[in-house]
């Protein structure tokens, strides 16, 4: 697909917009201030956020507007507590290095995931950003409401709905990257640059609404070969034909075309933004990648209140993915995921609220890289939340049923008693607690256990990419894991300025924990081999010699850990004015203490330092902070994110992975020099200065990674320098 294919694409979904925009539309100058922050991830149901018995952060539209931030995975990474690491997020430290398959972390657009079928991944640039009222980070299992892989916690948006006055904004930004600060990194000649263009609409008449909104960018790549061009048109279309809101129909639809090139791993550490093979796709040593994608989600749902205003919801989703691999056709695929959900809310007496319901996912992949498998996901939940007085207690049940190629092992659950009670479904439970101490003074307290099924990525991808073989693991069984935390949250008011500071201190511990370990592998009894008590069927492949090293080393998804991360989690937000000087911030600071259990040496043997049990791809320290400052017409803003060494990798990335004495195979050269030399944390600064005029228009200059740190988010993907843009912003 060609980029000017893309630009026409987005030019002839702009025409389609402009022709439903009204001449002339009204500006709603209207502001009322409320002191609360309203969330509904955490229950399914509007609470304040001061009620919600875990820890949660909430990112207003205002620091994704103006960061020039162009996908969600960005914004997610100013969230304290939160570190995103080559398109997976980690919350607490509860993801390490996934190669881009399975999620923790559940994605939730209106309320429905949003996980791929084949790699149970998120695509972070095909959410419709520029549509959600907020974000939503809830820290902690959270699988009671949701199901499968909210193990580690959720990130939820929800659309914004239309008003009585039309809204229309258009935003458009150019960025230029500078020179990296070592010049063996540069490669251009011509500095790369970046470029998106987005536009939203919505409006509301008589008992009819919609939102409608379209999206194009295109990134030159400051590493060789990773070219983006991406367009998408998106919205949703809103009926409520009955009086006072009790019936709401609405379709949702979202439809995406994209063009990448994927860079895997470096050259070496000296030509980092240089991918093994030089970007040739054709070389044998090469992981650079071109993939052509489409992406479409339909979402019809129906929400009705009854006249005992008991709420009725039923939400549904068909989400299609293809994706064409035009490096390597043998590693393409296509997946689609049906999915419904229905919950019912009553009031029990005046202080309690029941939550029910039942949830099925459908999966389907065709596949020449996995190949062709099915699954089907049932789920019956219940969720009492009471409020009385100062006291709120929330409670809930899941029973879930999981099925892949009609192998149901997965769901069973055994009760250790006598007989040993085998349940075909697997149970998990959430309680919780807050108490309203004082005014502006919270305490909580919860529990919840999670759960995370397979992905078919996971189970039986084999193939290679370079120096990385990847090999299958069709018995690999769920992860299930529990998180405990006890907090308190005080909130501080003067004028119009809110803020709210959050203590929390927590423990996760997982079971199973599914991972990528670097392995030997027999490719004749397809089974790992133990090469330092090999039995005697691995022995005789060993001495044979019929096989290179190459061939039978390489990663494998598997039940690795059983691990432990506790540790403290602080965060601030405010928003509001302070005199005539308006004031948002958020900034946090985490400790986790992540160490593996697991007691196998094998395992750990696995690990670049094992003096520690410290797990891989994972630190200690996060903080992060981003405040904005605005005066009359103009504002000023800054955001800083740190996070500490990254201690324990897999080793085989630093030392040589070919036993013999007579050659040597390196998957990243240089890596352990290199990780030696820059033993120390990361650093990276954002500036932004914009004016406002005419109170509609906002120009913006902003300064990605101003210090022009070099750094790097897991090995051999050092991370961009100084960037450059001018930001155009206008609302109507």
């Amino acid at each position: 697909m060609k980029k000017h294919y893309f630009l026409l694409f987005f030019l002839f979904q702009s025409l389609v917009f402009w022709a439903q925009v009204p001449e002339k539309a009204a500006t709603d100058t209207t502001r009322v201030q409320d002191t609360r922050t309203i969330v509904v991830s955490a229950s399914k149901r509007k609470q304040k956020i001061e009620e919600v018995p875990v820890s949660m952060e909430v990112l207003r539209p205002q620091l994704i507007d103006h960061k020039g931030i162009t996908d969600l995975e960005q914004a997610v990474d100013q969230t304290p507590g939160v570190y995103t690491m080559d398109g997976q997020v980690s919350i607490r430290g509860g993801s390490g290095f996934a190669y881009g398959t399975g999620s923790r972390v559940l994605l939730l657009w209106n309320g429905m995931p949003l996980l791929s079928g084949y790699a149970g991944d998120t695509q972070w640039n095909a959410i419709p950003m520029e549509q959600a009222s907020q974000v939503e980070v809830l820290k902690g299992a959270s699988s009671v409401l949701y199901g499968s892989g909210a193990l580690n916690g959720i990130i939820a948006l929800s659309e914004k709905e239309p008003g009585l006055v039309p809204q229309t904004s258009v935003k458009f930004q150019n960025g230029i990257y500078g020179n990296p600060r070592r010049a063996s990194l540069k490669w251009w000649s011509a500095s790369p640059m970046n470029q998106q263009l987005e536009v939203y609409h919505s409006a509301l008449k008589d008992k009819f609404g919609y939102t409608i909104s379209t999206v194009g960018f295109h990134n030159d790549g400051y590493r060789i070969g990773e070219e983006e061009s991406r367009a998408r048109v998106s919205g949703t279309l809103f009926l409520k034909p009955l009086l006072a809101n009790r019936l709401k129909l609405s379709l949702g639809y979202n439809y995406q075309i994209q063009k990448t090139g994927s860079f895997l791993i470096w050259f070496s550490d000296s030509l980092a933004y240089t991918p093994s093979g030089y970007g040739d796709t054709t070389a044998g040593a090469s992981t650079l990648s071109y993939n052509f994608g489409q992406r479409l989600f339909i979402d019809p749902s129906i929400k009705f209140i009854d006249h005992k205003k008991n709420i009725h919801q039923l939400k549904t989703r068909l989400y299609w993915v293809d994706n064409e691999n035009l490096s390597n056709v043998n590693q393409s695929n296509a997946a689609t995921v049906s999915y419904l959900d229905y919950t019912y809310q009553n009031k029990i007496g005046a202080a309690g609220t029941l939550s029910s319901g039942f949830s099925a996912i459908g999966n389907r992949v065709n596949s020449l890289l996995f190949g062709n498998h099915q699954s089907q996901n049932y789920a019956a939940f219940s969720q009492l939340d009471i409020h009385h007085k100062k006291l709120d207690f929330t409670a809930g049940v899941r029973l879930e049923y999981f099925e892949m190629d009609q192998l149901e092992a997965d769901s069973k659950f055994i009760i250790p008693t006598k007989d040993s009670i085998t349940l075909p479904f697997y149970p998990v439970f959430r309680t919780g607690l807050h108490y309203e101490l004082k005014p502006y003074t919270h305490l909580r307290a919860s529990f919840g256990q999670g759960i995370r099924y397979p992905s078919v990525a996971e189970r039986f991808t084999q193939t290679s990419v370079g120096a990385l073989n990847i090999f299958p693991n069709p018995g690999l069984r769920p992860e299930v894991g529990w998180a405990a935390e006890v907090g308190i949250k005080q909130g501080f008011k003067i004028g119009t300025w809110k803020a709210m500071l959050d203590l929390a201190v927590f423990v996760n511990q997982y079971s199973n924990m599914m991972e990528f370990s670097f392995i030997y592998y027999n490719p004749i009894s397809q089974q790992p081999l133990n090469p330092i008590n090999p039995s005697p069927a691995d022995l005789e492949f060993l001495t044979s010699g019929n096989y290179n090293v190459s061939d039978w080393v390489g990663f494998q998804a598997q039940n690795a850990e059983k691990a432990r991360i506790s540790g403290l989690d602080l965060s601030f937000n405010s928003t509001g004015h302070l005199g005539k000087v308006e004031l948002i911030s958020l900034m946090g600071y985490t400790y986790m203490n992540p160490i593996s259990l697991n007691a196998n040496p094998l395992y750990t043997a696995n690990f670049s330092d094992t003096s520690t049990n410290m797990l891989k791809y994972r630190f200690k320290h996060l903080a992060k902070a981003d405040v904005e400052a605005s005066y009359q017409h103009w504002s000023l803003g800054f955001s800083a994110r740190y996070n500490s060494f990254m201690r324990n990798i897999d080793r085989v990335f630093e030392d040589d992975v070919d036993p013999s004495p007579i050659s040597s195979v390196y998957i990243l050269p240089g890596l352990k020099a290199y990780r030696e030399l820059n033993n120390h944390g990361n650093l990276v600064l954002d500036f932004r200065m914009a004016y406002t005029f005419k109170e509609q228009y906002r120009l913006s200059f902003i300064v990605n990674n101003f210090l022009n740190a070099e750094y790097a988010t897991r090995p051999g993907d050092i991370q961009a320098p100084r960037n450059f843009i001018i930001q155009i912003q206008a609302k109507f």
